[in-house]
């Protein structure tokens, strides 16, 4: 599945723990009702963890305050996705975290925050102070392979030895998990299929890269 880079801001850091969504107490008149994002909390399989080769983006964006930090991979987002390749986005009009500036660490930039809030966090059934500590968990949790972190100069390779080099220094993410995403020839992110617990699942309806060789551009 691909989506359109937004502004990219950034992470490191990563997620916190999945929490169950929330659901109000029953009222005198009955049960109440699940909220919105509560809904749709069942209505997606897995989530996809868009680690953002952030090079690809700074070629086009070098005015971008995050460029002067020569990052390397980046979280783009934490998304719900369903098996047949479908997405749930939009879900509901549940409040954006009070204080953006404590996720600052993976989201430089607040309005990719509040973007990824709007149109993904809202379908998770989390609140989103909830759904931005996962996303820190969840990046935390990858490994960037040295070779990638530390790559002092463009390079080529095939889509399976880029992810390859994540299952070597990840051994509990299988490569059935991992997709590449790529434009042009360019590598533009890895991604991670994990279950709503984190656990590494493999992919379904994710489109990976068929290039044969992506080019890779230093940090």
């Amino acid at each position: 599945m691909k989506r359109s880079w937004l502004s990219l801001a950034l992470v490191f850091v990563a997620l916190l723990a999945c929490h169950p969504p929330s659901i109000p107490a029953p009222s005198a008149g009955g049960p109440a009702e699940p909220q919105p994002a509560a809904r749709a909390a069942a209505q997606f399989d897995f989530y996809l963890l868009n680690l953002s080769w952030s090079p690809e983006f700074c070629h086009s964006h070098p005015a971008a305050a995050e460029c002067a930090m020569h990052l390397s991979f980046v979280l783009h987002g934490l998304w719900p996705q369903n098996n047949d390749g479908s997405y749930p986005h939009n879900c509901s009009t549940g409040p954006a975290p009070a204080d953006p500036s404590q996720y600052s660490d993976i989201y430089p930039d607040q309005s990719l925050l509040e973007h990824e809030w709007t149109t993904h966090g809202t379908c998770s059934g989390l609140s989103a102070d909830d759904y931005f500590s996962l996303a820190r968990k969840a990046v935390r949790a990858v490994v960037i392979p040295p070779k990638l972190a530390h790559l002092a100069a463009q390079t080529s390779m095939p889509p399976d030895q880029i992810l390859g080099l994540f299952t070597a220094s990840n051994p509990p993410i299988p490569q059935a998990a991992l997709a590449l995403s790529c434009g042009s020839n360019y590598l533009t992110a890895v991604e991670e299929c994990v279950d709503k617990n984190l656990r590494p699942v493999a992919c379904s309806g994710v489109r990976s890269c068929r290039a044969n060789t992506v080019k890779i551009p230093p940090p």
